[in-house]
């Protein structure tokens, strides 16, 4: 640990330059510089100047490939992002944690008290109680500590904003009090705990394990209690493309009926063979049962379910052109998986208000702009939302000032992929 005081001056000079450029672009270490030394500053304001920290990140995700899949215990390749929430940290002897997040109130969690509240679910006390609790339950220790944090995951974004605080608590956990030897695979497993059972968001796991674990990931929920994680080396800055994430803008709120159905649908097919999920289903058997399928539960549902198929299929296949080094592979399949949303798992727009499709109007504009260069596909959930794109570099300027045009000034992200996942960064 490090003196506030101490850490400020060492920020703004070089000595931690080769800390942050493990996870940030080179051109933004200055702007990172500044971040950090203003979030310490207000760790200062909130619990007292000269306090000894650490400084810790996690970073918010993407999803590359397998849309839909891993409710129906599918594969998925995901990555980490270099838009991340960062905290700054120090042990208390009061076995209370506090966490002020920038915009928000202070939470104060008694770990004396680690039981599931009703009353906070859906707040982020929720999710710092349910990341200690699980930590306890699994054998390891726990303490207080106190921590202010920021955060440039963009909320609503499809980008996890909830699932990098989640990893972030645990990082912190794992370092302060557990020497670091809890695995990022299991901090992914516990925030997912603290999600689904105290804050009571029945999320599946890729969001946590891709920002725990960092990079190009692939993840096998054939058994989501023991799921298969590989990391894809890939030197994203190599190939000249930007990944821009467009908000299309639209309300998810309203949406819960639609992403329900997407799921319910598939296990709608799965269950015509005495199963529970697609993944346990024979493809060839599906295949020469849609004439019956599609009269028990309509063709809707074959289409999504011939969807889950195909993309388990490409996530392989991306995860090998990526190994292999064939980023033009790689996007051809992007595109694929895109009109595989679009036309099969018709997560684009919803039936409900067929007036209002702003993704489908981003996709389009992107296949204009980006036919035969780039890639794009819808991002996350869908109906609303974001599409994500591989834009190539000399193309950039144009695809943001036409999206712009459309979607708001602040509508097109350009981010690149992290290496690291959740770190003790200082």
């Amino acid at each position: 640990m490090i003196k506030t005081s101490v850490l400020k001056e060492k920020l703004a000079a070089a000595d931690y330059e080769s800390a942050l450029t493990r996870i940030y672009k080179k051109e933004d270490i200055a702007f990172q510089k500044e971040r950090y030394i203003e979030i310490v500053s207000r760790f200062e304001t909130l619990f007292g100047a000269d306090r000894e920290v650490e400084i810790y990140s996690a970073p918010g995700r993407t999803e590359v490939g397998g849309n839909h899949t891993d409710h129906n215990h599918g594969c998925v390749l995901a990555a980490s992002v270099n838009l991340d929430a960062v905290a700054v940290v120090s042990v208390n002897d009061e076995n209370i944690v506090r966490v002020k997040s920038e915009g928000y109130k202070i939470d104060a969690v008694d770990l004396d008290n680690l039981g599931v509240m009703p009353a906070e679910r859906g707040r982020s006390e929720s999710l710092i109680r349910g990341v200690c609790a699980a930590f306890k339950n699994r054998g390891y220790n726990i303490g207080g500590f106190d921590a202010a944090t920021v955060s440039d995951v963009l909320s609503g974004s499809g980008l996890s904003s909830s699932a990098a605080f989640e990893v972030l608590i645990g990082t912190i956990l794992n370092y302060l009090y557990n020497e670091g030897k809890v695995s990022a695979v299991e901090i992914a497993q516990i925030a997912q705990f603290a999600e689904n059972e105290y804050f009571g968001k029945p999320c599946g796991l890729m969001d946590q394990m891709a920002c725990s674990v960092g990079g190009f990931v692939q993840i096998d929920f054939n058994d989501p209690s023991v799921p298969v994680i590989n990391k894809v080396d890939f030197d994203f800055a190599s190939c000249n493309h930007a990944l821009c994430i467009v908000d299309t803008g639209g309300n998810h709120a309203d949406l819960t009926d639609e992403y329900a159905a997407v799921r319910g649908e598939m296990e709608a097919v799965a269950a015509k063979f005495g199963k529970s999920v697609l993944r346990d289903v024979d493809r060839a058997e599906f295949e020469k049962s849609i004439s019956v399928i599609r009269d028990a539960v309509g063709d809707r549902a074959v289409l999504r379910a011939m969807h889950f198929y195909n993309e388990n299929v490409r996530v392989e296949k991306q995860s090998a052109a990526l190994k292999n080094g064939d980023f033009e592979a790689f996007k051809a399949l992007i595109i694929e998986s895109g009109f595989s949303s679009y036309m099969y798992n018709q997560n684009v727009y919803t039936c409900a208000a067929p007036a209002n499709q702003p993704v489908s109007l981003a996709l389009a504009i992107c296949q204009d702009i980006l036919n035969g260069k780039g890639a794009w596909r819808v991002h996350g959930g869908g109906f609303a939302g974001t599409i994500q794109a591989f834009v190539p570099i000399e193309l950039l300027d144009e695809f943001k000032t036409r999206i712009c045009a459309v979607f708001g000034e602040k509508s097109c992200y350009v981010l690149n992929i992290r290496p690291e996942g959740g770190i003790k960064v200082i």
